[in-house]
C-alpha cells in the first residue's frame, strides 16, 4: 500500500509535495496503526485507513448532489494527507494479558505519545504547512474531518465549515465510512 500511496501523491504538482513526502518517509506513517483501539488498530493501519479515504472521498465528489468544481490535487491531498499528525504519534508498549492456556504474558499493545499536543485536524494543517501550502478549502477539510465526534461547543463552527467547504462534508463522511464500514 505504501507504494500506492506514494504513487498518487507524487502526482499531485504542488510546490513541497516532495518534502511533504521526503518528511512522510521519516515518520512511521506506513507501518502506523491507524488508532490505538478502534479502527486500523494494526500495523499499516494509518496508511490503508488513508487510502481507503480517499477511494470513498473520490465517489463522494464524483456523485455529490452539487457542483464541487474541487481541483483533482486537492482530492489527493486531502484525504490522503488528513491524518499524517498520527505519524509518530503511536508507541508500542507491554500489558499482562492471558493467553488462550490462562497463562499470563506480555502482550504488546499501541498507546498514544504525543510529542506535539496540537489537537487533531489542526495538527494535519500545521503539519502539512511546514512543508507545502494548502488552498483555504484543504485547510478546511482536513481541520474539520473529525466533524461531529468534536466537542459540542464547535457544532456551530463545523456546520459554518461545511457550508462554506462542502469538500468538508463529504471529507467527514469518507473518513467515518472507512472508520465504520471497512475498520480501516
Amino acid at each position: 500500500m505504501k507504494e500506492e500511496f506514494l504513487k498518487i501523491l507524487r502526482t499531485v504538482k504542488r510546490d513541497g509535495i516532495e518534502d511533504v513526502i521526503k518528511f512522510i518517509e521519516s515518520t512511521d506513517f506506513f507501518t502506523a496503526p491507524a488508532s490505538t483501539r478502534f479502527h486500523g488498530n494494526h500495523a499499516g493501519g494509518l496508511v490503508e485507513h488513508s487510502m481507503k479515504v480517499y477511494e470513498i472521498l473520490q465517489e463522494k465528489v464524483k456523485n455529490a448532489p452539487i457542483q464541487l468544481n474541487t481541483p483533482e490535487d486537492t482530492l489527493k491531498i486531502v484525504p490522503l494527507l488528513h491524518d499524517i499528525c498520527k505519524a509518530n504519534f503511536y508507541k508500542i508498549d507491554y500489558k499482562n494479558a492471558k493467553n488462550a492456556l490462562g497463562v499470563w504474558e506480555k502482550v504488546p499493545y499501541y498507546t498514544i505519545e504525543d510529542t506535539i499536543p496540537y489537537g487533531h485536524g489542526e495538527k494535519s494543517v500545521m503539519m502539512i504547512t511546514e512543508y507545502m501550502k494548502l488552498t483555504s478549502e484543504e485547510k478546511y477539510a482536513i481541520r474539520w474531518h473529525m466533524g461531529f465526534t468534536e466537542p459540542k461547543e464547535q457544532y456551530g463552527t463545523i456546520g459554518l465549515a461545511y457550508t462554506k467547504y462542502p469538500l468538508a462534508l463529504l471529507m467527514f463522511e469518507a473518513d467515518l465510512e472507512a472508520t465504520y464500514f471497512f475498520d480501516t
